[in-house]
């Protein structure tokens, strides 16, 4: 009887595994060891404050200048989120990208509302907020219409006021946007639209109450809603992630980054989380043509410009569909959709995704 031979080299090989694993785990100590504050800074492209709400700010990005013959582009991000993941470093800035391509970039900052905040509604974003600062642009740029370029839920205030004023906007460019709140049904994959599946699992009443208890939403509820979308990467990056980024410094930093971003999501407005729930998830009013801001309707026929509306195939958060959906909708005559490469959010932070973004969007507005 012959026995089968034992590798020694088995129990070996997990020793060596620890061992590395361990001289990897001391390397990341060292490099955070020696990092401070400044090294992860945020927002560092130069800009200039030139009008101010509240806590909301206008910002105009780049070295100061006076009107240009092209008409501004102003760029207003999600609620959600800082405004600063479009100006996460130097070489993953998407903003940074919009000014290296010779376009008039503004960019606003919602802010972190406060108590006094609760009552604001998208009404107040789209008719108080987001028109002012159009305003402001149009007066220090010296044209009628400007390019309007919204993402995310930034997209939704912006369609709303193209919608509202379309005299103001000349070219309407979205990003990831969601317009039809039930169109991720169409396709019912268990990886894509958790946020809309939450939304509709809850009662008008469960949102009411959630509202009037809490005043505004504190950031932790969506950042914990986020983090459910991709629980395993959630539970991972703080070890497994991170102890290999902590190999390379520039990799070490771009992470911290991220993080630091999603450490200061602000809180949701308290009125604005009402409709954003009721009206647009649980009820999709927007493409129903039954969404009412001060008193008005938010017809989407009137939205007459130039549309780019810009989606990403592997998006999990706004699933293809519900961005899509927007064709059907508008009444413009110069509509083009863009798929685009990268995630909800690695579309703006990735390098090669930002310059190929970059040129299209450049391309598309210079042709109008």
């Amino acid at each position: 009887m012959t026995m089968a031979a034992t590798s020694p080299a088995g129990p070996f090989n997990g020793i060596a595994e620890l061992i590395d694993f361990q001289r990897k785990l001391a390397e990341t100590a060292r490099q955070l060891a020696c990092m401070r504050d400044d090294d992860v800074d945020l927002a560092t492209l130069p800009k200039t404050e030139v009008h101010r709400i509240g806590s909301k700010v206008l910002y105009h990005c780049g070295s100061p200048a006076g009107p240009g013959k092209r008409p501004p582009v102003l760029v207003a991000y999600a609620l959600v989120g800082r405004y600063t993941i479009l100006d996460l470093q130097e070489d993953r800035s998407f903003l940074r990208q919009l000014v290296d391509a010779g376009l008039d970039v503004y960019a606003i900052d919602w802010g972190h509302p406060t108590r006094a905040d609760r009552f604001d509604d998208l009404g107040d974003y789209v008719d108080g907020y987001l028109d002012a600062f159009v305003d402001a642009v149009r007066e220090r740029s010296s044209h009628d219409a400007i390019n309007l370029f919204g993402i995310c839920q930034g997209g939704v205030i912006a369609l709303c006021h193209a919608a509202l004023f379309p005299e103001k906007v000349r070219n309407l460019v979205l990003a990831v946007t969601p317009v039809d709140f039930h169109a991720d049904q169409t396709e019912n994959r268990p990886d894509r639209g958790f946020m809309n599946v939450w939304a509709r699992a809850l009662e008008a009443e469960d949102i009411d109450l959630m509202v009037e208890a809490l005043g505004n939403l504190p950031g932790d509820i969506g950042g914990v809603a986020f983090s459910m979308m991709t629980p395993l990467r959630s539970l991972t990056k703080y070890n497994l992630t991170l102890v290999e980024v902590g190999q390379d410094e520039a990799k070490l930093l771009n992470f911290l980054r991220m993080e630091k971003w999603l450490a200061d999501r602000p809180a949701h407005p308290g009125g604005v989380a009402r409709q954003w729930l009721n009206d647009l998830y649980r009820e999709n009013k927007l493409v129903r043509g039954e969404f009412e801001l001060v008193g008005r309707r938010v017809d989407l026929h009137e939205v007459k410009m130039p549309v780019l509306n810009i989606y990403t195939e592997s998006d999990h958060i706004i699933p293809p569909p519900m961005t899509k959906a927007l064709r059907q909708h508008v009444g413009s005559k110069d509509y083009t959709e863009l798929a685009v490469k990268g995630g909800h959010i690695g579309v703006f932070v990735g390098g090669a995704s930002q310059q190929t973004l970059r040129e299209r969007v450049k391309d598309w507005l210079e042709a109008r």
